[in-house]
């Protein structure tokens, strides 16, 4: 199914949307599919479309689209996705933000949807975006961070045309906004544990009483006191760095420790956003993407002297300056162990494409890879991502769709059906993924650290719903080893504050890990491609998702 949208984007809200997400629906280690579906002014007022589509992977990497059987039926304007099991009964659950309304859907079982978002008390009004999951308290169950945009009244749109400087970019009359709309408040949602959230955003200090404009929160431990702390990437503002303070609330440290501005002090229009640990040094970094003419950010994390922009030196910046970016992750393409970077591009106004000179309205794919210095060589081209038809996107999603130990990219295509990107990278390098279950910690484990020791190479990395853009990651941990068939040592710190540690486990597996249990099942991994090649190359399969 084709992500909905009107052509001429007219009204800001026609160009936020849409994002797409992993989530295995029947616990059968395959993971499926959810494309986020968007709408228009007017098949919104005639009570809007189905928020998101859900497809079924079924053998052979065919998908199946169960929407309906799912009981997946809510109609408005669909934004963003995120995934986690909140009432920890071992089904993963889904979270939907749109224009108007979000919606709540409780799995039943065998990818069987309950919308309990009325008796969940999560029915948010307004122009909600990139929701995510963490368990900020540690009580054992994961609450609910919902960011929201701007204030748009459907039946008093701005005028598209106006003179209105907040209407025209380059010359040519756009859509209006978000410059001259108002924004809106966050909201922080925590979990009581019975089927009910209660709305803590004031109490907690993450409300955003300035009305910035929200775009993407990412939860992560980025000073490594076990806690999870919150990201926020704000369009034309400055982004938040909430820290946690381990008592309910939160302290924000965005402007005090540099993640809020660029490294020369403006404010950017950011979109998505992702954690990582680019140079081994055990500490996250932040990648954030931008409007056009400002380029990705890189934020280098250096503990307690706060973060540095590192984008140009990183070479990131120039090749990321004249696109609109959105989607986004650090990921490990070619299993050799260090985080490289994936961006989607594509600009909100169509009108660009008559303006001479200028960048147009679909735009290119990019593939950052990590040569292991904190620098980064663009090997667009070099993987055949620049063969791709150019499209303007949003959302992207990564994870092992086919279990080779490989990463794959979703990718949300406005007004097109979604495009699944097949990792087809030759190498010898071997991986390994984590499916972590807890026990005392919430149910899918979201918030907890793996670090994994192969060789002289350590790594972590965390649980996380909810990142990119408006989109959802495979829950399961990916770690390229390089060379090693086998990992010394592997340290699970658990939500919960308890830490487990396994050592000698091999690679080219797939590993459960239930807390306070152990590995409970292993799984090989699929097709592993040896070759004596290690470039990058990523192969476009539709695998039957319309």
């Amino acid at each position: 199914m084709p992500h909905l949208s009107s052509p001429e984007k007219r009204y800001i809200l026609e160009s936020m949307s849409g994002g797409v997400g992993f989530i295995d629906c029947d616990n059968d280690g395959k993971l499926d599919i959810i494309s986020v579906n968007g709408s228009s002014v007017d098949r919104y007022r005639k009570g809007g479309d189905p928020m998101i589509t859900l497809y079924h992977q079924e053998a052979d990497l065919k998908f199946k689209d169960i929407t309906t059987q799912a009981g997946l039926t809510r109609k408005g304007w669909g934004m963003g996705v995120a995934v986690a099991d909140f009432d920890n009964d071992g089904w993963q659950d889904i979270y939907v933000t749109g224009y108007g309304g979000n919606a709540l859907y409780r799995n039943l079982g065998n990818c069987k949807f309950e919308d309990v978002t009325d008796k969940a008390g999560l029915r948010v009004g307004g122009f909600s975006t990139g929701t995510s999951w963490a368990d900020f308290d540690r009580d054992g169950f994961v609450d609910l961070f919902v960011p929201r945009y701007v204030f748009v009244d459907i039946n008093k749109l701005p005028e598209f045309g106006s003179n209105d400087k907040t209407c025209r970019f380059r010359g040519v009359q756009v859509q209006c906004g978000p410059w001259g709309l108002p924004g809106e408040s966050d909201f922080l949602f925590r979990n009581r544990g019975d089927g009910t959230f209660e709305d803590v955003s004031k109490k907690a200090g993450v409300d955003d009483p300035n009305h910035y404009f929200g775009m993407q929160g990412v939860w992560a431990d980025y000073d490594n006191d076990g806690w999870p702390d919150l990201y926020v990437a704000n369009d034309a503002g400055p982004n938040y760095l909430y820290h946690n303070r381990h008592d309910g609330t939160f302290e924000e440290m965005g402007l005090i420790s540099g993640a809020a501005l660029s490294g020369d002090g403006q404010e950017q229009g950011s979109m998505g956003a992702d954690f990582g640990d680019i140079d081994h040094d055990g500490k996250l970094d932040i990648f954030v993407t931008n409007f056009t003419e400002e380029p990705d950010t890189l934020y280098r994390n250096l503990g307690t002297q706060g973060f540095a922009d590192i984008s140009w030196n990183a070479g990131i910046a120039q090749s990321t300056y004249p696109y609109v970016g959105w989607g986004t992750a650090f990921f490990d393409m070619d299993n050799d162990g260090w985080d490289d970077i994936f961006v989607a591009n594509g600009h909100v106004y169509p009108q660009m494409d008559q303006v001479k000179g200028g960048v147009p309205y679909r735009q290119p794919l990019q593939l950052l890879r990590n040569k292991r210095d904190k620098t980064f060589q663009d090997v667009t081209a070099l993987s055949g991502l620049d063969k791709l038809p150019l499209q303007s996107r949003r959302g992207a999603a990564f994870g092992d769709v086919n279990n080779d130990g490989k990463v794959d990219v979703l990718l949300m295509n406005v007004g097109e059906p979604p495009t699944l990107l097949l990792n087809r990278t030759e190498s010898s390098n071997h991986a390994v993924l984590f499916k972590l279950v807890g026990s005392k910690s919430n149910k899918a484990a979201i918030g907890a650290r793996v670090t994994v020791t192969a060789g002289d190479l350590t790594q972590f990395r965390e649980v996380r719903a909810g990142a990119s853009y408006l989109s959802q990651n495979d829950l399961r941990l990916h770690f390229g080893l390089g060379a090693q068939t086998s990992m010394n040592a592997v340290e699970v710190a658990w939500p919960s504050g308890i830490k487990e540690r396994y050592s000698d486990l091999p690679g080219d597996t797939i590993y459960t890990i239930v807390e306070g249990t152990g590995v409970t099942e292993k799984t090989p991994l699929s097709g592993q491609s040896v070759a004596a090649s290690a470039s990058p190359s990523v192969a476009k399969k539709a695998a039957s998702i319309k």
